[in-house]
């Protein structure tokens, strides 16, 4: 790592003196680092990443829709008064003027300065936490409302195209490459049940009933920087997910995820359900953030966002399962399975509680 950080520094426009790199954060998917710099006003540090080119292919996109995105953000939070330095991502360039720099072995690396006094948490801490993090989604939306979405990069293509993920599911179905589709006959049949479920949002989207968005398409809490003094969100970070989208898909991943009384791949299933409470939580908060950008359309179709995540998510990990455990890491035997009967078992919840969570939509709109 010595050589390559010597390649870094010598490249990207770092202020001050090197003195320590260390990896930093509980990210899977990139290799991060935060670098210290001796400068003459104090310590300046900054978070280096090496971007995952297995996941994504495209680099070059997908730096196009960051450096897109939060120069947007920059302008807007600063014609609103904020502090744009601790309130949106802010790259440090190549000195050749680049957002990214391919190295000698051609890995792409990138570099933001690092947002002082905030800590991002993986798991909730108290209720507040998830509050926070829908105000900040929320906000996130409301600020790229009127950016054109149409002009970013699918960074994965077809991410939540739900048909799409519908018909690789059955295609899994009816290859049977590992055998087992005969043991998950019921989880089969779950599916195959709401086909239409699959159809819902992409259709309308399709039909033009709802809104092409900026979609951060990874909405959870460890991804939001809460100020260590306020308590407050500031910032949402992790942008190589960002690409046009629906924003009740942003909403539906966040109830799916945080709003479940149960772990993502609890055995348990009469531990699983989705709190009303959280929902509402989540829901005061996202419809706040947003400050009204979101169409009436939208608002009706918050409910059925969390429905459909959840579905899909289910429905991925059973495809994984009978492809043979080849995309999620898994840590025992069964793994996927027990994920994808943990959200089946959440949308059979949210479909018994539709018409309240409707109601605690209307509550807040």
């Amino acid at each position: 790592m010595a050589e390559i950080t010597q390649e870094l520094i010598e490249n990207f426009q770092f202020e001050g003196t090197y003195t320590e790199g260390v990896p930093y954060g509980s990210g899977h998917i990139n290799d991060t680092f935060r670098f210290t710099f001796q400068t003459e006003k104090g310590n300046r540090r900054y978070i280096v990443q090496r971007m995952n080119k297995s996941i994504f292919l495209k680099p070059e996109e997908l730096m196009e829709n960051v450096v897109g995105v939060t120069s947007w953000l920059k302008k807007k939070i600063t014609e609103n008064g904020g502090d744009s330095e601790r309130e949106t991502l802010n790259l440090v360039p190549t000195k050749e003027g680049k957002s990214y720099y391919v190295d000698k072995n051609g890995d792409y690396w990138r570099v933001y300065l690092f947002i002082e006094g905030a800590t991002t948490y993986d798991l909730v801490q108290n209720k507040e936490d998830f509050y926070q993090s829908a105000v900040a989604f929320g906000h996130f939306q409301g600020l790229l409302a009127d950016y054109p979405a149409e002009t970013l990069h699918e960074t994965i293509v077809d991410f939540h195209n739900t048909v799409d993920r519908f018909a690789k599911f059955k295609k899994a179905v009816d290859e049977d490459a590992f055998g087992r589709a005969k043991d998950v006959e019921e989880e089969i049949r779950f599916v195959l049940e709401r086909e239409s479920l699959a159809h819902v949002l992409c259709d309308m989207l399709a039909e033009k009933k709802i809104p092409l968005r900026v979609t951060h398409n990874d909405t959870k809490l460890n991804n939001i920087m809460i100020d260590d003094v306020t308590g407050k969100a500031i910032c949402v970070i992790d942008l190589d997910t960002v690409m046009p989208g629906l924003a009740v898909n942003d909403f539906g991943d966040s109830i799916r995820f945080g709003a479940s009384t149960g772990a993502e791949d609890e055995k348990d299933l009469s531990k699983v359900a989705c709190d009303l409470e959280l929902f509402e939580l989540y829901t005061k908060g996202f419809i706040e953030g947003c400050g009204g950008s979101l169409t009436e359309t939208e608002l009706d179709m918050l409910p059925m966002g969390a429905m459909t995540m959840t579905f899909e998510c289910g429905m991925r990990f059973l495809t994984d399962y009978l492809e043979g455990d080849h995309y999620f890491k898994i840590h025992r035997e069964g793994h996927n399975l027990d994920r994808c009967r943990t959200q089946f078992k959440l949308v059979k919840d949210m479909e018994e509680k539709a018409e309240r969570m409707k109601e605690i939509v209307n509550q807040y709109r």
